[in-house]
């Protein structure tokens, strides 16, 4: 069995309504299905929420759940706000600094762009405080070979030393970042 690709990727949220609007303004995301249910599908909870998803690009689905009789949404405070986001590609520079500017016209904080070697993002956070991430790449078949062939070497370091491994300290040289 191989995985065919991510069928949908599911968060919670705040406020349906206000999540696909704002996805929608934002991030040119298409709004294709909502489900309501007053029960739990899996486990038979009676637990009334709206299950609605958008069109992220290339047949990946974002989801979200809005959850009007559970607690308060949080987040996992014992990891850094930084670590746990989504990723979405955009198709150049200008598209990022586009939206970038979009953004920071409605006072949305933006940090970035970040130069990450591979590729350029922007950090910033939807109405519900989900970290997000743009990207646009900026990487060659060059780089991807040297990364591909240091991987397992990496991994195995770091495994060993919860140290970063410098087999690709090439990575943050003026050569590559200049």
């Amino acid at each position: 069995m191989a995985i065919q690709k991510i069928h949908h990727v599911a968060y919670r949220c705040k406020d349906a309504k206000e999540t696909v609007l704002w996805y929608q303004k934002y991030l040119d995301m298409d709004f294709v299905l909502a489900i309501a249910e007053n029960e739990v599908p899996s486990t038979k909870e009676p637990d009334p929420y709206m299950h609605i998803f958008l069109n992220a690009g290339s047949g990946n689905i974002l989801a979200f759940f809005e959850l009007p009789n559970s607690p308060e949404m949080g987040r996992d405070v014992n990891t850094p706000e930084w670590c746990q986001h989504i990723a979405f590609q955009v198709g150049s520079m200008e598209e990022l600094n586009s939206i970038k500017e979009k953004l920071e016209a409605d006072n949305i904080e933006v940090v970035g762009p970040t130069d990450h070697t591979l590729f350029q993002s922007i950090y910033f956070f939807d109405p519900n405080g989900h970290r997000l991430e743009l990207a646009a790449n900026t990487d060659t078949p060059d780089m991807h070979k040297r990364l591909d062939d240091v991987k397992w070497d990496m991994l195995e370091e770091w495994s060993k030393t919860k140290r970063a491994p410098e087999h690709a300290k090439w990575m943050h040289e003026k050569e590559f970042n200049g």
